[in-house]
């Protein structure tokens, strides 16, 4: 069974390149642009990991891993926090809300997608 991610982020430039990462890893993606059209994609067909940004339209990053994380059905749901903001306080808050890693960017691709494989492939890293 092929695994999916949500990419949420609104700059069209790292979704385009997160969109072609994640399918060349084999994986099937799916994205929203802003914070409500992320929980919708996430009631229409369940990810198995989120990367999500913390800075996009209508409801942040934080308040969406917060929301998964209060539903018990989406609480197995992984979530990759990928991010521009990389003070400790950020990455502390990412963690605390429910976030599984925190990744800044720039980031190296190969690093995320081992940490992509890592998180859904576990027997395989």
């Amino acid at each position: 069974m092929t695994r999916s991610v949500l990419v949420v982020d609104d700059e069209p430039h790292i979704v385009r390149s997160l969109e072609f990462l994640m399918g060349q890893a084999g994986y099937q993606v799916r994205v929203a642009v802003d914070g409500e059209q992320a929980l919708q994609a996430i009631e229409d067909q369940r990810p198995d990991l989120i990367l999500l940004d913390l800075m996009i339209p209508k409801r942040d990053g934080y308040e969406v891993c917060q929301v998964v994380r209060d539903n018990p059905a989406w609480r197995d749901i992984h979530i990759i926090m990928l991010t521009a903001k990389g003070q400790e306080a950020d990455r502390e808050r990412g963690i605390e809300v429910g976030a599984d890693d925190y990744i800044t960017k720039p980031f190296s691709t190969r690093d995320l997608v081992e940490k992509v494989r890592g998180v859904l492939e576990p027997e395989a890293s």
